[in-house]
């Protein structure tokens, strides 16, 4: 399809199409939805989040070529807001015409974890050490070979995604439970912070970055409690992890965000983790924080927009909510009223009916004037609201 006026989205024949249905794609749909442009979602699950705010929902997978291919062919521009997408009918819609942002160039480097990491190393990116697998029963040989030591850090190459596929290794009986796939093992880093950047980059090469955040991991489940933004971080610390993810961001040849995340060690070294070539956790705060919100940013971006401004109005912290332990079944949001009546607190429901044990079923944003003020709401915002089911 080709538009007549390049820039003539708004309220307009011009159809975005989203890959993924997720809480993702419903938040960048709050924002189409502002501007009044025409999007298309698929997505294989008919639950999904996205279903009551897109235009138009198709329903297919996200890994099939045919699916993905014949959903592109009906918009003007494609984006994600998940990684594991099928590349080869990316690459072919690309080569029709189509515009896919993130371009499939980056995709590619991004959707492997072990391809992630050696165009780090590649492009003298720090990052951690690793070695690469082929199959989890090459690790046995090279810790009994003197080439691994415990505790590392196992990572699927493929497919991880919300903690899921990461895993720390401490003993060989851990190593027996891993899967049988491509894989990288990672030296643990004794860090003192886990920081990330978000930069947002469009076709012109306009190019702006978020202030870095600093996160706050659950230690069983492997996902993100708590968002701070700013980071309790030095300047010089802030302004070594902006430059490192402009750099990742330049190397890649992203369009639209690039979510940067990152070590910070205890020598104050800044080592590139993983990043997303999307709307990202760490930037939910953004909704109520910032100036201009990721997802609004997002679309700005791959529209080949002017970006907009990226600092923060105010302090914000996001807190997870996940599915409690224990609970599965339909969902129930306990003490939620409580906590909206807590000063600037917001909630964000994502529309998952159902919940099981660490599943994201949505987010609170607290803003205030004093970052630590914040802090200690958001504490107890997370020690009140409970996901439970009936």
């Amino acid at each position: 399809m080709a538009l007549e006026n390049s820039k003539n989205y708004f309220s307009s024949n011009f159809k975005l199409g989203i890959l993924g249905g997720g809480q993702l794609g419903k938040m960048l749909l709050y924002e189409t939805r502002k501007f009044d442009i025409h999007t298309n979602v698929l997505e294989a699950s008919n639950d999904a989040p996205c279903r009551i705010s897109c235009d138009e929902f198709v329903l297919g997978s996200l890994m099939d070529f045919d699916a993905v291919y014949n959903f592109g062919k009906q918009v003007d521009v494609l984006t994600i807001e998940i990684e594991n997408v099928n590349i080869k009918a990316l690459e072919k819609l690309e080569n029709e015409g189509i515009k896919v942002y993130p371009p499939t160039k980056a995709l590619k480097i991004i959707q492997n974890k072990a391809t992630q990491k050696l165009f780090y190393t590649d492009n003298g990116i720090p990052t951690a050490e690793f070695s690469r697998f082929a199959y989890a029963s090459e690790i046995e040989d090279s810790i009994d070979n003197g080439g691994l030591e415990f505790p590392f850090v196992w990572k699927a190459a493929q497919f991880g995604y919300d903690g899921q596929g990461v895993k720390v290794v401490r003993t060989m009986d851990d190593v027996k439970g891993l899967p049988s796939e491509e894989c990288i093992a990672e030296k643990m880093i004794p860090f003192k912070n886990e920081l990330a950047v978000i930069v947002v980059r469009n076709p012109t090469g306009q190019v702006v970055t978020y202030p870095v955040v600093e996160m706050e991991f659950h230690p069983e489940a492997n996902q993100v409690e708590y968002v701070i933004c700013p980071a309790r971080i030095d300047e010089a610390v802030a302004k070594k992890a902006q430059e490192i993810a402009l750099k990742v961001s330049e190397k890649i040849g992203h369009i639209g965000i690039l979510a940067v995340e990152m070590f910070q060690t205890q020598d104050d070294e800044i080592l590139v983790n993983e990043v997303a070539p999307r709307p990202h956790n760490s930037g939910h705060y953004s909704i109520e924080a910032s100036y201009t919100n990721q997802f609004e940013q997002h679309i700005r971006a791959i529209l080949d927009l002017p970006l907009g401004r990226t600092d923060s109005k105010v302090a914000g912290i996001m807190v997870n909510l996940v599915g409690a332990e224990g609970h599965t079944g339909d969902v129930v949001y306990e003490n939620i009223e409580k906590i909206m009546a807590m000063d600037g607190v917001t909630p964000h429901i994502y529309g998952k009916k159902q919940t099981r044990p660490f599943r994201k079923m949505g987010h609170v944003t607290i803003v205030n004037e004093d970052i630590n003020e914040a802090r200690k709401i958001a504490q107890e915002v997370k020690e009140s609201i409970k996901v439970i089911s009936k």
